[in-house]
């Protein structure tokens, strides 16, 4: 749903929500299981398709960092470390 416009948006989103109260009646206990979490997190679950964002640069420089202390094998001081990531993030 990323990409469409906000009236497309609503009219999925009510269908999603239409589905998960359905899951809360599944005859299979699983299925109940998961329509009664989904239900609980309904709004949450909505405003995620509404404003789906990425945080895929963040976790890009996490990883950057950590194999900066993995090249390390550990830093004198803090400071070499901070000036490391400075460089290769920044």
């Amino acid at each position: 749903m990323k990409g469409t416009n906000q009236t497309a948006c609503r009219k999925h989103v009510a269908e999603l929500l239409e589905k998960i109260a359905q899951l809360k009646q599944a005859p299979f206990a699983p299925l109940k299981t998961l329509g009664r979490t989904l239900y609980s997190w309904r709004e949450e679950v909505a405003c995620m398709f509404r404003f789906a964002r990425s945080n895929g640069i963040t976790e890009g420089f996490h990883w950057k960092m950590k194999l900066i202390q993995r090249r390390a094998y550990g830093f004198r001081n803090f400071e070499n470390y901070r000036l490391r990531v400075k460089v290769l993030c920044g």
